[in-house]
C-alpha cells in the first residue's frame, strides 16, 4: 500500500476488562476507527448478530483472531463465520505454553497445519494469518526461530506485532523487511520501558519506546493493508485507543 491512509482496526481484546463490548463500538467510530478486529469469544455466541452491531456503527472487521484448533479442526465453521462478519483474514495468534516443543520440527509443523488451513479457506477468498507474540523470536537450540519455521510454509501470511517483538528483543525494522511479502497487517502495540509494571508495561502507540516514525516508511514496503491498535491491558481503554489513533494519523498513516 502507498501513499494512502490505511484503514485503522481496534483490537476488541484490549478492553475485554470494560463491558459491554458492544456499546464501546460508536465511541471508537467517533475517535476514527474503520474497523473492528475481534477476539473469540467476542463474535463466538451470535456473529449475526456481531456483525450487525458492527454494522449499525458503520465499522468493518478485516479479520478475527481464532484458535489454531478452530482452523484445523473446525475448519468451515470458522469459514461460515468469516463469511458472516465480512472478514478476510483468519488468524490464530498463540500456541500455548505447555503445548510448545522447542524444536524447528515442531514449529514446521505449526507452519505446515496453516497452510492446510490456508489451502481450503482459500476456496472461499480468504487467508490464513499468523500472529505472534514474543516467543517465536526466542532461538531454538540449532539457533533458528519458531517465527522463520511457521513463516516458511506456502500461503501462510503475518499479522506482525511490533510490541512483543521489542519485548522478544528483536528489532520490529529488521522483521518488517525480512517478511515484507507475507505482512498483510502490522498491530502497532508499543511498551513501555522494560520494567515498567502500569498497565503490564504496555502504552498507547507514540507513548513507548518503539520509534513509530522510523518503523511507518517500512510499513508501505510490505503488503499490509490495514493497521490494528492493541493494548493487552489498559487502565483506561478509551485513552489508550484515543490516543493511538492520533498518533497514526499524526504520522501520515
Amino acid at each position: 500500500m502507498t501513499g494512502s491512509r490505511y484503514p485503522i482496526a481496534y483490537q476488541l481484546y484490549s478492553s475485554r476488562n470494560f463491558p459491554p463490548l458492544q456499546a464501546q463500538l460508536p465511541h471508537l467510530k467517533a475517535m476514527g476507527y474503520d474497523a473492528i478486529e475481534p477476539w473469540l469469544p467476542a463474535y463466538e455466541e451470535n456473529p449475526a448478530h456481531f456483525r450487525k452491531a458492527l454494522d449499525d456503527n458503520g465499522l468493518d472487521c478485516y479479520g478475527f483472531h481464532m484458535p489454531l484448533t478452530g482452523l484445523t479442526d473446525e475448519t468451515q465453521r470458522y469459514i461460515d463465520i468469516a463469511l458472516t462478519l465480512g472478514a478476510r483474514y483468519l488468524i490464530p495468534p498463540f500456541v500455548a505454553k505447555e503445548d510448545r516443543v522447542n524444536t524447528p520440527d515442531f514449529w514446521k509443523s505449526i507452519g505446515e497445519k496453516l497452510a492446510r488451513g490456508a489451502e481450503i479457506v482459500a476456496e472461499q477468498g480468504l487467508k490464513v494469518l499468523w500472529h505472534n507474540h514474543d516467543f517465536e523470536y526466542a532461538a531454538l537450540p540449532d539457533g533458528t526461530r519458531p517465527i522463520d519455521h511457521i513463516l516458511s510454509a506456502p500461503n501462510v501470511y503475518f499479522e506482525i506485532d511490533c510490541g512483543w517483538i521489542v519485548r522478544a528483543g528483536a528489532d520490529p525494522s529488521a522483521e518488517l523487511t525480512r517478511f515484507k511479502d507475507r505482512i498483510l497487517v502490522i498491530q502497532t502495540k508499543d511498551t513501555a520501558p522494560i520494567g515498567t509494571l502500569v498497565d503490564d508495561g504496555w502504552t498507547a502507540t507514540g507513548d513507548g519506546i518503539i520509534d513509530w516514525a522510523k518503523l511507518a516508511p517500512l510499513f508501505r514496503e510490505t503488503k499490509a493493508d490495514h493497521l490494528v491498535a492493541e493494548h493487552d491491558n489498559p487502565s483506561d481503554w478509551k485513552k489508550f485507543a484515543k490516543n493511538t489513533i492520533d498518533h497514526l494519523r499524526g504520522l501520515g498513516l
